[in-house]
């Protein structure tokens, strides 16, 4: 069994993961970055327009739910990174940072120091803008956002037949308000997606305190006394086991799925769970694994007139053309972020946003069902502040075992509520004038102008589907339940945190990469702290 000794372990090379190796490299430490995944060298991953190509390869994980009994009794499919940038190096760029209630909720659930006005200082230090440059924006940050360099003529056509249907125009969904619809920014950069892999990571690949170690499965964290002191991990995920020592803090990044599953695996965790699978305790931690929150979209299927959507672009001579193009120039069609366009809506009254768009200007499927044939565009309302809630248990002591995943998607009946509104508004869109030019039917929920609100749900149980945002599984707090304190320790065990979407005490109200840069920026702060 080889063994070598570091500064810091960091389990997973994610968009937390790369963030934390460059900062603690940056200050001087010594760092092993453990990924399970290979290299983020797929060509595909680079492509911006070309990502759904890398989530059924090596690349992405594909986590597989428990029958859910109100999703009409569907496993869901939840893929995640599996590659050096993680999700960041798979999504779908969106830029979005959520909402100061957000935060100011997480502070008030006992989380001190990660209110708002703590937060937005790490979100400007981690951001390159392109654009903005103001008291929201930074603009020398490691992570570069910009707007898209294509936007194809359906999403132009959605944001027109939004405000026709009554819905204001943002130009910064992370500026003064989030409500509105706009072109997303992204992190992209000169064309090519901005992982931060090749933002973070990059900077410092070349120094000599930074080891980097793919195809890397960690089977458990090494404790002693209480306290965390390495990892055993498999390359490639057999052979002989590997060691790796710390002298500092082991940091879990490795997802909201895979860093609870990890902490069960090492001992930590509801002790009940563990011994039914012959695991001793280290720490008898209840709500390791519970927690589970996630966002869901339905779609709203049109379809268009004339073959102008994204969909056929990909073949013969077309394709040819747009790959040199993008090869040579890193301009058209193939800088496509494919989400280009969306919103954020409030549809209660409430004051703050509960539904956000994602529209894509192709007919699109998910990862257990086919996109339909031919020409479209797909309007995705999903639901921001969901309520109902899911875990996530060992299956067996093994470390290559799957876990026991159990979603609890649209247990809450407010959570179908939503989408319901959702799918009522954006069928109104689609039939506003800009867009009704372009489309010639709906396809999906119903060609009908008129639909009760009951079918609408039966298509929601039917058809929803997550936007791969798992969160909450380790949550911060200092209550019985909560896994990490507000500097992301693991309670009541020394040298151990984690950080990634897992800490979330509630899920942001938007795409969940850029809140888990800025939480790894605050963890590197901490660490290099001593805190």
């Amino acid at each position: 069994m080889s063994q070598q000794t570091f500064d810091h372990v960091i389990v997973g090379g994610g968009s937390a993961g790369c963030v934390l190796a460059h900062r603690l490299v940056s200050a001087g430490r010594s760092v092993l970055l453990l990924e399970a995944g290979p290299a983020d060298d797929d060509k595909f991953i680079h492509m911006p327009a070309a990502f759904v190509r890398v989530l059924a390869t090596e690349r992405a994980w594909t986590y597989e739910t428990e029958p859910q009994p109100s999703a009409a009794g569907r496993k869901m499919f939840v893929p995640q990174g599996r590659t050096l940038g993680g999700g960041s190096s798979v999504n779908a760029m969106v830029y979005i940072r959520g909402t100061p209630c957000d935060y100011d909720g997480w502070r008030d659930l006992g989380c001190p120091g990660w209110g708002w006005d703590e937060v937005l200082p790490f979100f400007k230090r981690a951001e390159g803008n392109r654009r903005f440059a103001d008291r929201f924006h930074g603009t020398d940050g490691p992570l570069a956002v910009s707007d898209a360099r294509y936007r194809h003529p359906l999403s132009l056509a959605f944001l027109r037949a939004a405000q026709e249907a009554g819905l204001p125009y943002n130009d910064d969904f992370n500026g003064a308000q989030q409500a509105g619809v706009g072109f997303y920014q992204c992190t992209t950069f000169d064309g090519r997606r901005g992982s931060t892999a090749t933002t973070y990571l990059a900077e410092v690949r070349g120094n000599a305190k930074l080891s980097v170690q793919t195809n890397a499965h960690v089977a458990r964290v090494l404790t002693k006394d209480g306290a965390a002191t390495g990892v055993s991990y498999l390359v490639g995920g057999k052979g002989e086991p590997q060691t790796a020592l710390s002298r500092g803090d082991v940091i879990l990044s490795a997802g909201a799925l895979a860093s609870p599953k990890l902490l069960l695996l090492s001992g930590i965790g509801p002790a009940a769970q563990l011994q039914s699978h012959g695991i001793g305790v280290v720490r008898d931690l209840p709500g390791v694994g519970e927690n589970f929150q996630d966002h869901l979209e339905v779609s709203v299927y049109g379809r268009t007139r004339e073959p102008i959507s994204l969909a056929g672009s990909d073949t013969g001579l077309t394709a040819l053309k747009h790959g040199v193009q993008w090869t040579f120039f890193k301009t058209g069609l193939l800088t496509s972020t494919v989400v280009e366009s969306g919103g954020f809506v409030d549809t209660t009254g409430s004051g703050q946003p509960d539904l956000q768009f994602h529209v894509l200007p192709t007919l699109v499927g998910d990862v257990d069902r086919e996109p339909l044939p031919g020409h479209g565009i797909s309007i995705n309302p999903c639901f921001l502040h969901p309520e109902s809630r899911g875990r996530v248990h060992l299956r067996s002591s093994d470390p290559m075992a799957p876990i026991h995943f159990d979603g609890g998607y649209l247990q809450a009946q407010a959570d179908a509520d939503t989408l319901v509104r959702g799918l009522k508004l954006a069928r109104r869109i689609l039939r506003a004038p800009s867009l009704a030019k372009l489309v010639s039917e709906e396809l999906a929920p119903s060609a009908k102008a008129e639909i009760d609100d009951a079918a609408l749900e039966t298509y929601v149980r039917q058809r929803a589907k997550t936007v791969y945002h798992p969160a909450g599984t380790c949550r911060m707090g200092s209550d019985a339940l909560a896994v990490v304190d507000p500097q992301l320790r693991v309670h009541g065990v020394q040298r151990l945190r984690v950080c990634d979407a897992s800490v979330m005490p509630r899920i942001i109200s938007g795409n969940t990469n850029a809140p888990t840069i800025m939480i790894a920026e605050r963890c590197a702060d901490f660490m290099l702290a001593g805190t």
